[in-house]
């Protein structure tokens, strides 16, 4: 993740580690030209040599100032651009329609693109200013050498010892970091769930639990936190701790030279200067070590989702012709279906009741696509085609699975009802028709705006909704799940009858899981599920006078 990174905003970076560099350059020098002033000028008393250094030291202000003002923005600019580029590689993983295989639930997802991506790019401003910080030192311990080669020498020999003693806590800064970043990941995960199913928990009455919960996620998150931070600044202590030595023993030893008549005032001056501007570039070294094991731990995050195996490994063909049966199952064995075989003929309605609900859960599951061949036996075949050969467009053009849970967005009825492929009005407003939701529309039609997640909406109205999206959609195979269990009877009822008369018309197939009577009356045929595979087929009435265990299933 990272050397790809260096390598991406190489131009960026070259041009603001030199300026950079050149701004630490420049300010190392401050110290040696005050010293200069002092012994050319101050201690001559040369009027013309002070204007003449005055003159030099505002140049060399300038060129210290511009340096920073254009490294510093060369460089944040390459650490953000590498941050969106993150984001964005992020978001295309997480909407992959193939999905992925990384185990993070959708706030770790979040937290990982939102958190991880900006503090893995900070490596990169990470590079820029440990070279500008190398150059720094480099540049005081020449000048240091020119005023006494053992200050010099020992700036040179002890600064990268005292970096290498730093380097050893850089593992466990790593190792914390990533515990630290797990943890809050855990809890935005915890608290998206927790959002999402509010409504449910209050129904319940469960919320006090939930709460206790998060607040547990919570206290685990405080605790890496504390840990890391503790780590952080013992680090941060130490670096503090020899920056005071160093400054001290180059302090010292330029003092006695000075008692000694071996260095002039200047000299002094500009190496007391440089001790403690030295303290700056190590403080900053020091802060790089932490900053890149921060890095690091971010990066592994980030490269756990973008290098994630595919949840499915779609074909490469398109859907051949329509065939008279559009979809076959053949032995199909997946989670609890245990041989499971069926048929679904074009222009036919399939009401199909599960016993189970994980046997529901797992024929959604095949259908939509979501499922890798080698995780389900037996045969699923899409227009006489192997489903596992299609391109996934290709294969959701054909069947289409609207999940029993809505998913509504920010944004007008229209866009919403557009998202499922459909662009006129008029298929819009006959899509609204057949899920009898015309009293969505009020006074405003489709472009009555709806908050997020439809919040504005009843439960029946959003359902609804859902409904006519993928009624508007008008795929060839459309299968249901639930979409009626918000609202009422009489409702219901007309739903069932206007959704089979409009997939009869086109032909297509229609296939609802549910335990509605009013659906299940309505279908051609219902088949129904047990242990794994079909134990009962029929209409709804034949059903319900034969089936004692069918006619408790649905009957309410």
């Amino acid at each position: 993740m990272l050397r790809p990174a260096l390598r991406r905003q190489r131009g960026r970076l070259a041009a603001g580690v030199t300026l950079l560099c050149l701004h630490q350059a420049t300010e190392a020098l401050v110290p040696v030209a005050i010293g200069v002033v002092i012994d050319r000028a101050v201690a001559t008393s040369d009027t013309g040599a002070l204007l003449l250094s005055l003159a030099a030291l505002a140049l060399l202000f300038t060129v210290l100032a511009l340096a920073w003002r254009f490294g510093a923005r060369f460089s944040y600019a390459a650490k953000e651009h590498e941050a969106h580029l993150a984001r964005v590689r992020l978001a295309e993983r997480a909407l992959d329609p193939r999905g992925q295989r990384s185990g993070l639930r959708d706030g770790e997802l979040l937290s990982v693109a939102a958190s991880d991506a900006d503090k893995s790019a900070g490596a990169i401003r990470t590079a820029g200013l440990a070279a500008a910080a190398c150059s720094a030192l480099l540049v005081s311990a020449v000048s240091l050498i020119m005023v006494d080669l053992a200050l010099g020498l020992g700036v040179l020999v002890g600064v990268p010892l005292v970096l290498m003693g730093l380097q050893r806590l850089a593992p466990l800064l790593t190792r914390r970091s990533e515990a630290q970043q797990a943890s809050l990941a855990e809890t935005s995960a915890l608290a998206v769930d927790l959002v999402a199913g509010l409504r449910v928990l209050r129904g319940i009455g469960a919320q006090h639990h939930a709460a206790g919960r998060f607040a547990a996620a919570s206290h685990d998150a405080l605790s890496a936190t504390l840990r890391a931070a503790t780590t952080k600044g013992l680090h941060l202590g130490l670096t503090s701790a020899v920056n005071g030595l160093l400054l001290a023993a180059v302090t010292g030893a330029a003092g006695w030279l000075a008692l000694n008549g071996r260095i002039t005032v200047g000299e002094l001056v500009a190496v007391v200067g440089l001790a403690q501007f030295i303290a700056e570039p190590v403080q900053v070294l020091g802060w790089c070590v932490q900053s890149l094991a921060t890095a690091r731990a971010s990066a592994r995050r980030v490269a756990k989702v973008l290098q994630a195996a595919p949840a499915v490994r779609p074909g490469t063909e398109s859907a051949a012709p329509p065939a008279c049966e559009r979809v076959v199952l053949t032995g199909l064995r997946y989670g609890t279906l245990n041989g499971l075989s069926l048929r679904i003929p074009a222009g036919e309605t399939v009401g199909i009741v599960a016993y189970d609900p994980r046997d529901a859960e797992a024929l959604l599951a095949v259908l939509a696509g979501t499922v890798s061949r080698e995780d389900y036996q037996g045969s699923v075949r899409i227009d006489e085609a192997p489903a596992e050969s299609l391109r996934l467009a290709e294969l959701r053009r054909v069947v289409l699975v609207e999940q029993h849970d809505v998913a509504l967005f920010e944004g007008t009825l229209r866009d919403n009802l557009a998202a499922g492929g459909a662009d006129d009005d008029d298929t819009l407003l006959a899509a609204i028709r057949v899920a009898a939701a015309e009293d969505v529309l009020h006074h405003r039609g489709l472009d009555q705006v709806l908050v997020e997640r439809g919040a504005n909406l009843s439960g029946g109205q959003r359902q609804r909704v859902a409904l006519a999206r993928a009624v508007a959609a008008a795929p060839p195979v459309l299968v249901l799940h639930d979409p009626t269990t918000a609202v009422d009877p009489v409702t219901e009822a007309l739903i069932a009858e206007r959704l089979t008369a409009a997939r009869r018309a086109r032909p297509q197939a229609t296939v609802v899981v549910t335990s509605s009577p009013a659906l299940l009356r309505a279908a051609d045929r219902v088949l129904v599920l047990k242990d794994g595979r079909i134990c009962a087929e029929g209409t709804h009435d034949d059903l319900v006078a034969a089936e004692p265990s069918y006619r408790e299933a649905v009957l309410r």
